[in-house]
């Protein structure tokens, strides 16, 4: 059985939450789980995270059934609902001159079978948590992330760079954009935390785990309250699924 937990905040600095996610019923046949972080303008962000979030579960839920329940069936699956919801977001930013270059992170996780489908794509990230071990399953599409994996900076430098912001690749400001997918094992006790950049800048990833791992159903809130302690410069979003 899966059990989820989610918490949104507006933060302390922003005026409007452009974070938006989706979480499945605990007894639904279909253990979805997507999150969004917006970006651009004044309301174009809200709308391209929540379009992106509703286009791709709408896509999941609608072929799911059809689908073959093989492992790149599925892949394909989550990876055919990101480039769908992109091309409605990137329509939709065409509409008005205010939505124009709006975009969206986006992360889908499908689970089935003990097993997760992922579908990543901006600075959005997943963990998992196995026993003692939390493991980042996402790398983010970020200039400053880029500037790690060339050896140009470390990962100490990059968490206080001025550019970490800066995306590389995000859902919605092109006609075409490329997923990261992946299938990871989510057996039992395993637990999975996605969460906006609002999160990650804030609290340290020990601090997650430790939070996630004393108290598994308080945590969204905890680490929400964590992350405004801390400056709350952003909006906040955590979800957390454990197979239990």
């Amino acid at each position: 059985m899966i059990k989820a937990y989610a918490r949104s905040d507006v933060g302390k600095i922003r005026e409007m939450n452009q974070d938006y996610y989706y979480i499945s019923d605990s007894l639904s046949e279909v253990q979805l789980y997507i999150l969004a972080d917006g970006m651009g303008g004044c309301k174009g962000g809200e709308i391209a995270s929540q379009l992106a979030v509703t286009c791709a579960k709408n896509y999941i839920l609608n072929n799911f059934k059809e689908v073959p329940k093989d492992k790149d069936s599925l892949i394909q699956l989550i990876g055919s609902s990101v480039e769908y919801a992109n091309m409605v977001v990137y329509e939709k930013s065409k509409e008005s001159p205010e939505l124009d270059g709006m975009g969206t992170t986006i992360e889908i996780c499908l689970i089935y079978n003990n097993k997760v489908y992922i579908a990543h794509v901006g600075d959005s990230r997943i963990y998992r948590i196995r026993k003692d071990f939390m493991r980042k399953l996402t790398q983010d599409h970020s200039y400053v992330q880029k500037l790690v994996s060339d050896g140009t900076i470390t990962q100490e430098e990059a968490n206080n760079h001025p550019k970490k912001n800066m995306l590389m690749r995000a859902l919605g400001c092109n006609a075409f954009v490329e997923p990261d997918v992946a299938i990871k094992g989510f057996l039992k006790e395993d637990i999975l935390v996605i969460c906006s950049d609002g999160l990650t800048n804030e609290v340290k990833t020990d601090d997650i785990y430790n939070i996630v791992k004393e108290d598994f159903e308080r945590a969204p809130k905890e680490l929400v309250e964590l992350a405004n302690q801390n400056g709350g410069i952003d909006n906040i979003t955590v979800v957390v699924i454990k197979n239990i």
